[in-house]
């Protein structure tokens, strides 16, 4: 419990630093403690040989101050998002510090976070309420890498996980697995409201769509049993994707559904390849992203029979066919493709139980669906 992150990028002197302690003070920083070039062109006039020495000497003060601003605070670990170079590095590893540079932004503001600390855009006016803490400190290595890990944070909300896999494939996918998991726990809290998983839901709507089919008088009876049947495509594809024969599981669950009055929570058992209470199990799901995946398919099902009419122009290497163009014809006296499509369109439209399919010209094909008239 607590918050972690890769080490960063270290100069020479790091080494030496010391790497554990015991309840730290810690001292979050976004400036840089860095020698560095001007950046904009500077010209300095003097008078006094001895007068550029002077101000060598005010540029070394000026980064001494402020690594002795951080170590009068009384700060053991200090960390900033911008660099911390070699010169401040052995400057805190002979005082018993611990610094680290470059820290990415994300995780300045997790460590900001679980320790209370306060991110300081100056090393003017530190004083001991922006520093946070923790209960222990360590950098260590997991793996082939190495970390920094605060442990015993106060706000005990905030934790990191670390994986580790033999291939890069392998940590990306347990990384997706790990959010989607943490997304339907915080969707689960927003809506208050959770159903059985593992395809009980399905099923248990597939039945009483079934049931409610029955009523229903002519062609009305196979949409509602087509939509029910599609709905068993969940718990069908648990099994396939587990190993196991969906067949016997879907049976037993349509059989638990319709005969038992307490099989509605009743779906797959992905581990042992046969059925349970998943409600019971803890294996729930949002009841708002359940709603919504119904309601999105059904929308996306009834745009797709709303399609009428298709008409394919399949890709040809003669010239005149991606131009609109009839071989041999020049521009003068063509009629647009556009209007022959049209044309040939509404004559085989005009004919009752006409073919469904055809030629319309070189080239272009046309496919009727079956909302058509």
């Amino acid at each position: 419990k607590g918050v972690a992150f890769k080490k960063t990028f270290s100069y020479a002197g790091f080494e030496q630093m010391t790497k554990k302690f015991a309840n730290p003070k810690i001292l979050l920083l976004n400036v840089e403690l860095e020698l560095k070039n001007e950046k904009e062109n500077a010209e300095v006039r003097i008078e006094d040989p001895e007068q550029y020495q002077s101000i060598v000497d005010a540029e070394w003060q000026v980064i001494y101050d402020k690594l002795d601003a951080c170590v009068n605070c009384g700060a053991n670990i200090v960390l900033s998002k911008l660099p911390i170079g070699d010169l401040a590095t052995q400057y805190f590893a002979d005082r018993g510090l611990f610094c680290a540079g470059r820290v990415e932004d994300g995780d300045l503001k997790r460590v900001a976070k679980a320790t209370g600390a306060t991110v300081q855009t100056s090393t003017n006016g530190i004083y001991e309420g922006v520093l946070g803490t923790c209960k222990d400190f360590e950098e260590k290595r997991v793996g082939d890498e190495r970390f920094n890990i605060f442990t015993g944070c106060p706000n005990s909300l905030t934790s990191t996980m670390i994986l580790r896999g033999g291939s890069e494939q392998f940590i990306a996918e347990s990384e997706r697995s790990i959010h989607d998991a943490l997304m339907v726990v915080k969707r689960s809290l927003k809506s208050g409201a959770v159903v059985a998983g593992g395809g009980a839901v399905e099923l248990e709507v597939a039945k009483h769509l079934r049931e409610h089919a029955l009523s229903i008088e002519g062609k009305g009876q196979l949409i509602v049993n087509a939509y029910a049947k599609a709905l068993e495509i969940v718990p069908r594809q648990l099994c396939d994707n587990a190993g196991f024969d969906s067949n016997d599981i879907l049976s037993a669950l349509r059989r638990k559904h319709t005969q038992d009055d307490d099989g509605k929570w009743y779906g797959v058992d992905i581990e042992n390849g046969d059925i349970l209470d998943t409600f019971n199990a803890g294996i729930w799901e949002p009841s708002d992203n359940k709603s919504n995946s119904l309601a999105s398919a059904t929308e996306a099902a009834g745009v797709i029979l709303s399609i009428d009419e298709t008409v394919i122009n399949p890709r040809s290497q003669d010239p005149g066919a991606a131009t609109g163009m009839m071989p041999g014809a020049g521009m003068g006296g063509q009629k647009p493709l556009s209007n022959m499509m049209g044309s040939a369109m509404d004559a085989v439209n005009a004919q009752k139980g006409g073919s469904r399919s055809g030629n319309i010209g070189n080239g272009v094909s046309y496919l009727r669906g079956r909302g058509g008239g």
